[in-house]
This record gives structure tokens, sequence and C-alpha cells, in this order.
């Protein structure tokens, strides 16, 4: 075909270009109206459905996020109303534990009260003062004798009476005060013994106080909770992401020791299992074994957790009456035992196996044996391997609680990303629905430039026209996508 054969004047690129502008034009302005129409339904086709489709999204949203905070506030309410029963348990022993040593206490005091009612009545005793006859006999000793010897021996002699009833009367005296000190003296301990006691009755009082505020507080969030606040939802969703990502964190630690354990297991299990043995190309049976025995050690420990009532992931487990559960409990312990056991053996036989291994290389390679030993230096990594082989069991045994709150948790953090991802999705949809429609009233007004020349020429014949029946001047036609 040649490279000439659209021109219509061959030799003339430019008229042919212009003669074919021009029909092109006239084509375009007589199939002007459906072309707009053709232009609007296609962005009417395109962009209606990806408006429903956000709108459903949107109402999916609103749906989902009902949802999410029905079970949210049926979780925290779970939550919430079994730390009111621990608070109330707590609050109950301690009140319990209070009260019962308050009847002897509250004896004592009495006792002590009145021990120093009694002293202080005894201080208040006034010692005998000396008796009135004492005085008129003294004024009788200052009389003068008048020289008379018998006066003189009467006097002297009441004198001397007097003195030592005098004597008398002032040693009572003293004896009196010195008991009444004692008695002062006989306060201090009693003192020391009631502010001890009511130093502990005021902390007991306050042991109280922080216990039933505390209460107050787990009741009115749980009064929150029921009331389905947005505090409330707010504050769950909060504490939702925090045990989230605990959980995950400490998975991801057990994660860690399970690699570990069964890097320590998966060497020996080659010798029973057989170290050639592959199930893939690259998967090994031995690990496989390995990964097994570690899966059921964590399942043993998930059984042993929720046959004790801490864990509450199986409720069939926690339906169980209490002697199967006892007895499940202990089938799971004796197992996770026997498998910590065969852990520590398998450890001490892959220290053993590189041994022998190390001692084959070293033969190979026509090296003299190190003669000496290493004593029990050379022993502690055997003890070592045995010890963490025995304990790792055990410590993936608790994997079941961080298990248990990775799901719990992970209900609201998922159904939270799932509805922003929705609302993102509906959000997108919504600016392309947007786009589409725009790009549609575009593509109109980008087809009226391409017949720019036609239009003004259909302005221009209009425009006499108009001008005679209504004395307006004609417009452009207004399109709307």
């Amino acid at each position: 075909m040649s490279a000439q054969a659209w021109m219509v004047w061959p030799g003339n690129a430019g008229a042919s270009m212009l003669l074919l502008a021009a029909v092109a034009m006239a084509f375009m302005y007589a199939a002007r109206a459906p072309m707009h129409a053709l232009i609007r339904s296609i962005g009417h086709a395109v962009g209606g459905p990806l408006r429903m489709a956000a709108r459903w999204l949107s109402t999916a949203v609103a749906e989902l996020q009902q949802r999410n905070k029905a079970v949210l506030l049926a979780k925290g309410r779970q939550d919430a109303g079994a730390r009111v029963k621990r608070e109330f348990e707590r609050l109950g022993a301690l009140v319990t534990r209070e009260l019962q040593g308050y009847p002897a206490m509250q004896r004592k005091l009495l006792e002590d009260i009145t021990r120093l009612e009694d002293d202080y009545k005894k201080c208040g005793e006034v010692p005998p003062t000396p008796p009135e006859w004492a005085e008129a006999v003294a004024a009788m000793a200052k009389v003068q004798s008048i020289g008379s010897e018998v006066i003189t021996g009467v006097l002297e002699e009441l004198n001397r009476s007097v003195s030592a009833a005098h004597e008398k009367a002032m040693g009572e005296y003293r004896k009196a005060y010195e008991s009444r000190h004692k008695i002062l003296g006989g306060f201090l301990p009693l003192w020391r013994s009631v502010d001890k006691n009511l130093q502990q009755v005021e902390k007991n009082v306050a042991d109280v106080k922080n216990s039933v505020r505390g209460v107050d507080d787990h009741m009115a969030k749980y009064e929150q909770i029921v009331a389905g606040t947005d505090k409330a939802q707010h504050t769950l969703t909060v504490s939702a992401f925090t045990e989230f990502a605990i959980a995950l964190l400490v998975m991801l630690v057990a994660a860690g020791g399970a690699f570990i354990n069964c890097k320590l297991i998966a060497l020996p299990m080659s010798e029973m299992v057989g170290a050639s043995d592959y199930i893939t190309g690259s998967l090994r049976t031995s690990d496989v074994a390995a990964l097994v025995i570690v899966c059921v050690e964590a399942s043993m420990g998930l059984f042993l957790l929720e046959a004790m009532h801490i864990t509450h992931l199986f409720p069939s487990i926690a339906s169980l009456n209490e002697r199967t559960r006892k007895r499940m409990m202990w089938i799971a312990l004796t197992l996770l035992v026997i498998l910590a056991g065969v852990e520590a053996a398998l450890a001490l036989m892959r220290d053993l196996l590189i041994a022998d291994k190390q001692a084959l290389i070293q033969s190979l390679a026509a090296m003299q044996a190190h003669g000496a030993s290493d004593g029990w230096v050379g022993s502690i990594p055997t003890a070592g391997q045995m010890l963490l082989g025995f304990i790792l069991p055990f410590a993936l045994a608790f994997i079941a609680i961080p298990l248990e709150s990775l799901i719990h948790s992970g209900r609201t953090v998922g159904g939270v990303l799932l509805m922003a991802l929705v609302r993102t999705a509906a959000l997108a949809l919504r600016a392309a629905a947007n786009l589409v429609r725009n790009a549609s009233r575009l593509l109109v007004h980008l087809y009226d430039v391409l017949i720019a020349v036609p239009l003004l020429i259909e302005r221009v014949v209009k425009r006499p026209r108009a001008v005679t029946e209504g004395g307006k001047t004609p417009r452009f036609e207004h399109t709307h996508a």
C-alpha cells in the first residue's frame, strides 16, 4: 500500500489534509449529539457502578462498625465483670481477715483504756494531810515556859511528838508521790500499745478504702461499657491494640525459642528417622519430626493450662467435671515431663554426635587428637544443652497465655483494620467515580473543541435568526455530562 494512498490530491499533502480535516469535522459536527450521548452514557456506565460499589462499601463499613462495637463491648463487659468479681473477692478476703482480728484488737484497746482510767484515778488521789490538832500542839509548843520545868518538859515532849508526827506525815506524803510517779511511768507502754493498735486500725481502714476505691473505678468502667459510650469503646480499642502488640511480641519470642528447640533436636532426630530421608527436595524428615515434637509440647502445655482454668480457649475442656479435668491436667503434665526428658536425652545425643563427627574429621585429617581431657569445663556445653532441652518445653507450655490474648485482641484489631481497609476502598471507588464523571465532561468539551469551526459557523448563521425572533444573541449549547 502506498504512503500517499490517503491523499486526495497526490503530491499535495497539505491540501489533502485540510480536505480530510474538513470532512472529518463535518462528520463529527453531524454526529455531535450522538457522540455527546455516547460519552455521557459511557461515563454513567462506568461511574454508576463505582458509586454504587462505594455506597455499598460505606454501608458495609457502618454494619462492620456496629458489629465490631457489639463484639468489643461484649468482650469488655465480660472482662470488666470478671475483674469486678475478683475485686469483690479480694475485698471480701481483706475485710474477713481484718475483721477477724478486730474483736481481739478492740478488747485489748478497751483493756488498755480501762487501765489508763484506773491509773488516772489513782494519780488523782491526794495524800492525807497532817491532822489539825498537830497545829494546835505546835502553837502551844511556841508558848514561853515562864521558868516552870514541868511546863517546859511538857512542851518539849509535845514538840518531839509533833516533830515525829510531821516526819511521819511527810514520809507518807513522799511515798504517795513516788507511787503516783510510778503510775505515770506505767502510762508509757500503755500509750504505745494503744497508739500501735490505733495505727493498725488506721492502716486496715486505709486498705479497705483503697480496695473500695478500686472496686468503684472498675464498677464505673463496667457501667460505661454496659451503657456503650464512645469513651468506653475507645478505651477498649486502645487496650485491645496494646494487648495485641504485647501478645504478638511474646509470640515472636516464643517462636524464637521454638526455633532454637527445633534446631537442638533436629540433629539427633536425623539418627532416628534417617539423615538422608527427605519429604521434599530441601525439607528433611528429621526437621519435620523435630517440629512435630515441639508442636506436641506446645499442645500439651496448652491442654495443661486449659485444664488448670488459666486459659479458656476450649469450652469443652472447661465444661468437664472436676475429676476428669484433674485427670486431664495430670496426664498433660506427665506427657510434658516425659517430652522434656526426651529432649534432654536428645540434647545429650546431639553433643555426642558432634563429638564423634569432630573426632572423625580429625582422624581423616591425620591430626593428632588432643590427649588431655577438658575436664569439667568441657562438660559445661553438654550440661547446658541438656538443661536447655529440659526447660524449653515448659517455657513453650506457657505460650497458651499470649496465644489466647492474641486471638481475643486479634478479633478487635482485625475488625478495625478491615474497617479501615473497606473505608479506604470506598473512598477510592468514590474518587474513581468522580474521575470518570469529570473525564466524560472533559471529553464532551474536547469534542466541541475539535469541531469549533462548524460551531462558529452555526453561531454566525443562527445569530441573525435569533435577533429577528427574539432580539437576543444565541449562545453556544451548554454540554453537561
